[in-house]
């Protein structure tokens, strides 16, 4: 009975997120609340577990899910910042371990299990760097710094992401489309099969023209052109992951359409 009654809120919830989707003017608000509250900041008032995290709540909550139902034992962050997302990562890389731990019946060693996030950026700042190796987390933490498209960078990053099975990234540094596009060659075929390659800030493409007057990137050069010219790309051309296997990449809609409020409208990518 319990099983039917999950498999029918399941069904349910997977209708309504159609129906929302579906719902133009509901997008619509959802898109206005980020543009109405960006002159407030809105997106630097949240923390996880103690580090301040640049991002929207929806978007905190929808890679909770992703790290939970895909259980990593990788994620690499191109964007640093105050180290928030790290932390956020690491905290649920330690509790996957600490899931392992309790189904083998095993009691856990806090610096046990090889789960890892890996973060880059081209200028960690010296007291963000020192608070995150403070956080009790930070034997889940590794920090190159660097530039996320520098060969040496991507070659040290890709020989890591060789030692491990199950591989998410986070895309969430300089927004330019050549940057981001740059980065999602470099990045995108480390991406695990079923896993994801989340490509942040697409929503700049959908903003006010003006809204970024002290910024390289803008309406027409973001994310989210990059996401499409890297998706046309693949589609032109066979590129080959890390693990051998053909690059396919489809845009998760589901999720934007859960959240309604995202910065990564068309940039949650699954390797398919």
């Amino acid at each position: 009975m319990t099983s039917q009654l999950n498999t029918q809120f399941e069904q349910e919830r997977i209708i309504d997120i159609q129906k929302q989707g579906a719902d133009l003017e509901i997008r619509a608000k959802g898109l206005n609340f980020l543009i109405e509250t960006a002159a407030y900041k809105y997106t630097y008032n949240f923390k996880s577990l103690g580090r301040p995290i640049i991002q929207l709540p929806q978007d905190m909550q929808a890679v909770q899910e992703l790290i939970w139902e895909l259980k990593p034992d990788l994620i690499i962050e191109t964007g640093i910042a105050h180290g928030g997302s790290l932390v956020m990562s690491a905290s649920m890389l330690a509790m996957l371990d600490y899931c392992d731990a309790v189904a083998e019946g095993k009691w856990l060693d806090p610096h046990a299990g090889n789960r890892k996030v890996l973060g880059v950026d081209i200028d960690i700042r010296e007291h963000n760097r020192l608070a995150i190796e403070a956080h009790p987390l930070a034997h889940k933490i590794e920090m190159i710094q660097g530039s996320s498209v520098d060969p040496q960078v991507i070659e040290k990053i890709k020989k890591i992401a060789s030692t491990y099975s199950k591989v998410l990234v986070c895309l969430d540094s300089n927004h330019t489309h050549q940057h981001v596009l740059e980065e999602l060659k470099a990045y995108a075929p480390l991406v695990s099969k079923e896993s994801y390659c989340i490509v942040f800030d697409t929503v700049i493409e959908s903003m006010p023209a003006d809204s970024f007057p002290d910024r390289p990137w803008g309406v027409g050069d973001n994310p989210k052109t990059a996401v499409h010219a890297y998706l046309a790309e693949l589609a032109e051309c066979p590129v080959y992951a890390i693990d051998g296997g053909r690059l396919d990449y489809v845009i998760d809609q589901e999720i934007e359409h859960k959240l309604l409020i995202t910065v990564a409208p068309d940039g949650y990518l699954k390797r398919i």
